[in-house]
């Protein structure tokens, strides 16, 4: 695992610099548990065997079929797996002169992540600061702006309290924003919802959830799921960014009351987002312009992903903490031209049960919409529309004592340099301010499991183990067997831990499995009855002795049992020996059985050894007397 020191080193060193702290890579395939790497940069962050990752799918193909020239482009067909993401463990990394080519993890991603040319999957470190302790932050931590493959994400734990002492800032590093056009003018035009890179009359489209890949879509009104569509001649505004709430339509343009040509604001996501599937801001659309004074749409708030024991602050810090992943504000067009609309605020989910945050340095938590940008001349022109506010999810109900909470959209351009403005087509984000605001919401995977394995027992009995990180509402888990990969059955069933913050360990027997090549399977269930199952896991017993005895339950309060494959002809002796070497117990059992018991009432708790010998074979078990 990769030293929590080494990364204070670097935050120290650089002491009120903003740092990024995290390592990303694009994904191009996953097989089994192996990710194919591209774009790798390490430079904050290595990926090393032991460290936690975040595997997620920034871009999917969710438009489907609505690729028309007309209203419906960019609409939502089917959301995929867009936003989903999980976290897992590396267990080793390949390197070709130094370049990391594929990162294999512990156990497989548990959901299937889709890849082409309009989607995009990246993996991102998921630090762990403090190592294993306490974290206090030494310089402000930002997130790498989004470049297309890889960035827009902060992502990390911290096993104890974290300690605010700077800002956690993602502002303007979600999806870019839209290029303005410069050769634009000729008659209004609001029926273009597409054209080609090469258009001179229309300007950029800014970037959302959908990656386009056709030439032929980049430009036009029309928006692309939450990014804006760019502004179409004559001089209209690009429309605002979309998260949780829509972005504002563009301004309408230069003499085009009557047939507006301002983008069409990013769409709504909030029926989609939830703590297991977030997005970053759609970048607002470029304005259109003819005389180069039109201004580029602003950039989309990334997503900040926080797992504490508690966030504190302390003392007197002036202007406060934030942590913040706002959309930022279009340019203002600095002429008669159309001007960009707002990027929408990003996503934020604190995992974090207790905040203990000092009056003298309050926290702002905020994932606002940018602002359209406005249009410096006397004549309407096209103002542009305001990015839709984010999202902020907390793992518990809102924390108010000296936290404000922002989920604010971004308000639209004026269409000229009047104050206060005689003319604004332009519209801000929709809905009201604040209902990005999400309390008690569940963690992205209900149990977080980092192991399944199954281990052959006395040559015939088979120990399932599992090891959990983190559980939400987890009823109990069953284990399943199968012969064939069709039939499953289950074998038994372990009551789960409910809801759990620390790392967990269980463990049940198969006691008497067929003697065939086995898979098992962990099926995880809810309280309200949904399931997930695990990896599989797999043991030989075709060729293991039939003689071997199996023991159960280990460890065992007040009797304890041995099962034999076959009925035995001869009695069972046993003795219980401890940790001295001296005999504590003996007993003899009579033939003719498979399944025996033993009685240990009496006995001390403790690690034992019992020896067991039947139709003249000795074989010795470990035994653990449970109080």
């Amino acid at each position: 695992m990769r030293q929590p020191a080494a990364l204070i080193l670097v935050l120290a060193s650089l002491h009120s610099g903003a740092v990024v702290i995290n390592g990303y890579a694009r994904v191009t395939d996953i097989a089994g548990n192996t990710l194919d790497i591209a774009n790798p940069n390490e430079t904050a962050a290595s990926f090393t065997a032991g460290k936690r990752v975040v595997i997620m799918q920034m871009q999917d193909n969710v438009i489907g079929s609505n690729t028309a020239n007309n209203a419906s482009f960019g609409d939502l067909s089917n959301i995929e797996m867009a936003g989903r993401y999980v976290i897992r463990e590396i267990a080793s990394v390949t390197r070709s002169s130094g370049t990391l080519t594929t990162i294999t993890l512990t156990s497989s991603p548990g959901m299937t992540f889709n890849f082409g040319n309009t989607r995009r999957v990246q993996v991102i470190t998921y630090e762990r600061l403090g190592g294993g302790s306490d974290f206090t932050t030494t310089a402000q931590i930002d997130a790498l702006a989004w470049n297309g493959n890889v960035g827009g994400v902060v992502a990390f734990e911290v096993t104890g309290i974290l300690t605010l002492a700077h800002n956690i800032i993602a502002d303007g590093a979600g999806f870019r924003g839209g290029a303005r056009t410069t050769g634009g003018g000729g008659s209004c035009n609001n029926t273009t919802f597409r054209s080609n890179i090469s258009s001179t009359t229309e300007a950029t489209k800014g970037e959302g959830i959908y990656r386009i890949n056709n030439d032929d879509y980049r430009k036009a009104r029309g928006k692309v799921l939450n990014g804006g569509g760019g502004g179409n001649s004559h001089n209209a505004g690009g429309g605002g960014g979309g998260n949780f709430r829509a972005g504002g339509n563009g301004g309408n343009g230069w003499g085009c009351s009557s047939t507006p040509a301002g983008g069409i604001g990013g769409i709504d996501l909030s029926g989609q987002i939830a703590a297991s599937r977030l997005f970053m801001g759609g970048g607002g659309g470029g304005g259109e312009g003819n005389n180069s004074v039109a201004s580029d749409g602003g950039n989309g708030g990334g997503i900040i992903l926080i797992k504490a024991n508690a966030i504190r602050t302390s003392g007197s810090c002036g202007g406060g903490r934030v942590i913040s992943a706002n959309g930022v504000n279009a340019p203002n067009a600095t002429g008669n031209d159309g001007a960009g609309g707002g990027g929408a605020g990003g996503s934020i989910y604190l995992s974090v049960p207790a905040y203990n945050i000092a009056g003298g340095c309050q926290l702002t938590v905020r994932a606002n919409g940018g602002n359209g940008g406005a249009v410096n001349t006397s004549a309407a022109h096209g103002g542009g529309g305001g990015g839709g506010q984010g999202v902020v999810l907390y793992s518990i109900a809102q924390p108010t004592t000296n936290i404000t909470t922002q989920a604010i959209n971004g308000t639209s351009g004026c269409d000229n340099n009047t104050s206060p403005c005689t003319s604004m087509t332009a519209q801000p984000g929709a809905g009201s301010n604040g209902a990005g605001i999400i309390p008690d919401a569940p963690g992205p995977l209900p149990v977080e499991l980092l192991s399944f394995k199954a281990l052959v027992m006395g040559n015939q009995a088979v120990r399932l183990e599992w090891v959990t990180a983190t559980e939400r509402d987890n009823a109990f888990f069953t284990v399943e067997r199968s012969l064939d990969l069709d039939t499953w059955n289950p074998v038994v069933q372990v009551v789960g831990a409910g809801n759990s913050q620390e790392q967990l360990s269980y463990w049940a027997m198969d006691e008497a499995p067929p003697r065939e090549f086995l898979y098992y399977r962990l099926r995880q269930t809810d309280l309200d009855g949904t399931s997930t199952l695990s990896d599989m896991a797999t043991v030989d017993l075709r060729n293991t002795s039939t003689a071997e005895p199996v023991l159960f339950p280990n460890p065992a309060q007040g009797i304890v049992h041995f099962s034999f494959p076959e009925a035995l002809e001869e009695g069972v002796s046993l003795v219980l020996i401890d940790p001295a070497g001296r005999e504590i117990r003996s007993y003899y059992l009579a033939g003719g059985q498979t399944r025996y018991s033993a009685d240990l009432s009496g006995v001390p708790a403790g690690l034992y050894r019992m020896q067991i010998i039947s139709n003249g074979r000795i074989s010795v078990r470990s035994l653990l007397v449970s109080p």
